[in-house]
């Protein structure tokens, strides 16, 4: 049931592309081994079947590596196949010769099995030269049949009785939803548990629309203040990891009690030690809870004085977003940009969000609906990924949900570690709208005029600050060089314009280049976005 392969072809994998064409897989060739893999195993993520990232030996296969790291991280089946140099000629110097199955475990009928079952991930096999065009007897050929689903752990009843006493007894709980929720496809069952217990929830990225972002039991916009001062956190598929600031003071109570969902033994009581652990998939021990409590009915009060200092919370932090939303100054800054981006995609759509403040606001303000339609930087905090991850939601919705657009929301530098991929984009005809927001740098960068004067002290290399990049790039113009339609803009009104008219167009891929203050940031945080080491 394999349906989609990215890769690079060459010496000796050539013919795989083909052979993989001729029975009826999709191949998608891309410009880089490094998207083609993040192509792959974002089709993992929205698939729950893996994608195939084809690469040739040596270089190939370790441009490949960042992508399968990426998709171990997250927890997302892949499979990367790998040409190799011929089993005669190892260690003598081949062509592209790599040492590769001494960095991964080969595996051959088990990859899919592997990729796939418990906490899913990558998997990688290798396919000497020589092997690519050997001649065999028909009749010795083996067949395999497909691998059944993986199969749906359970916790202990036992747990699940504790962890419903531990939840009744709260005085400020938090319903945490990660995206091991959403890869679970665990939605209805989620959001029964949050309308049956009248419990407050707080999604990590990739998580949201696992419950609608507009649901009132939403408590994003109060994220800090819901995760200091909560006394007990139910985590559904997410993992106490730099996201959740591991789960410790200052960012949570030092007595906060967690209940901890999972599916992997290993991760349970990383960090914290739980006062619950509950093994098994997430829609299925959901379903346990949701069965416990109907047997023991219970309902946070919507008139604490929790839910009143979260919702007090919610109004302020929103109040000063829409105050800086709705400023007029130009260049504009990235609340602005967001706002008229927010007014006008659609409601169904895919984002696919990477950069630094473009990311982190974006995650902030532009709301999703739906599950698994949200792709971003993850758990690894990978740049690079988003033109790749586009690839792959397009290709997915165009098989699926034909209507469905995808747009891919990126920072000028995370835009140029893949760039050459709107050829890619352009070749197979995708209508990705892309929007690249533009602030000259990473983080924060330079106008023209702070750029000409700054060399005027001298090299480049010496004298211009590392997180610069070049003033008022036209990254447009890539997409026009290919056929797709390109806008560049720097006003409210001429965003507005490029939006309605790339969204209207569901046959062309286009590109819009926002021109932004290049000093624009985030609004004051309580806390820095990366909790660091005290030490």
């Amino acid at each position: 049931n394999i349906e989609y392969m990215f890769g690079i072809v060459g010496i000796p994998v050539t013919e795989i592309a083909i052979a993989a064409q001729a029975v009826g897989i999709k191949y998608v060739g891309m410009r880089n081994e490094q998207a083609a893999c993040y192509a792959a195993s974002a089709v993992g993520y929205l698939t729950g079947r893996p994608g195939v990232c084809l690469v040739v030996s040596g270089p190939g296969f370790l441009h490949a590596l960042g992508g399968m790291a990426n998709a171990t991280m997250n927890c997302w089946p892949l499979i990367v196949i790998g040409g190799s140099s011929d089993r005669n000629q190892e260690t003598m110097g081949a062509f592209q010769e790599f040492p590769q199955v001494h960095r991964h475990t080969v595996f051959y009928r088990r990859a899919v099995r592997t990729s796939i079952y418990g906490r899913p991930g990558s998997c990688y096999i290798d396919i000497p030269g020589d092997f690519v065009n050997l001649q065999v007897n028909k009749s010795a050929v083996k067949y395999v049949e497909c691998c059944l689903p993986p199969p749906i752990s359970m916790a202990e009843h036992s747990a699940v009785s504790e962890a419903v006493s531990v939840i009744a007894c709260s005085k400020q709980p938090l319903l945490i939803i990660g995206k091991g929720a959403a890869y679970s496809h665990a939605e209805n069952n989620i959001r029964k548990l949050v309308e049956l217990c009248g419990l407050p929830f707080l999604p990590t990225p990739m998580a949201k629309g696992v419950v609608p972002d507009n649901h009132p039991n939403c408590v994003a916009a109060a994220r800090s203040t819901a995760l200091q001062h909560a006394d007990v956190i139910i985590l559904l598929g997410a993992r106490l990891n730099w996201i959740l600031h591991f789960g410790l003071p200052p960012r949570f109570r030092e007595d906060v009690r967690v209940i901890q969902i999972d599916i992997c033994a290993e991760e349970l009581g990383n960090n914290v030690r739980p006062a619950a652990v509950l093994l098994g998939d997430i829609n299925a021990v959901t379903n346990q809870l949701l069965a416990e409590f109907s047997k023991r009915p219970w309902k946070y009060p919507s008139n604490s004085e929790w839910w009143k200092r979260l919702k007090e919370k919610i109004v302020n932090n929103e109040e000063r977003s829409k105050e800086l939303a709705l400023q007029k100054s130009l260049p504009m800054n990235y609340y602005t940009v967001f706002h008229h981006i927010r007014e006008l995609i659609p409601k169904d759509c895919i984002l696919v969000s990477e950069g630094a403040n473009t990311m982190d606001i974006g995650r902030t303000v532009l709301p999703n609906y739906y599950p698994r339609q949200r792709l971003d930087a993850g758990t690894f905090g990978t740049m690079g990924v988003g033109l790749g991850f586009a690839i792959a939601a397009a290709m997915v919705a165009k098989d699926q949900t034909p209507e469905k657009r995808v747009i891919c929301i990126e920072g000028d530098s995370a835009f140029g570690f893949s760039g050459m991929e709107v050829e890619t984009i352009c070749r197979y005809n995708l209508p990705i709208l892309i929007i690249v927001v533009n602030n000259n740098g990473i983080y924060t960068g330079l106008d023209a005029d702070a750029w000409k004067e700054m060399l005027k002290f001298g090299d480049p290399a010496t004298c211009v600050p590392p997180v610069s990049l070049l003033p008022n790039s036209r990254y447009e113009l890539v997409m026009s060089a290919f056929g797709g339609k390109g806008y560049l803009v720097k006003t409210p009104e001429e965003l507005q314009n490029a939006l309605k008219a790339s969204i209207t167009d569901k046959q062309t891929p286009a590109l819009i280049n926002v021109m932004i203050d290049p000093q624009s940031e985030r609004k004051k945080q309580e806390f820095p976005w990366l909790t660091r080491s005290s030490l």
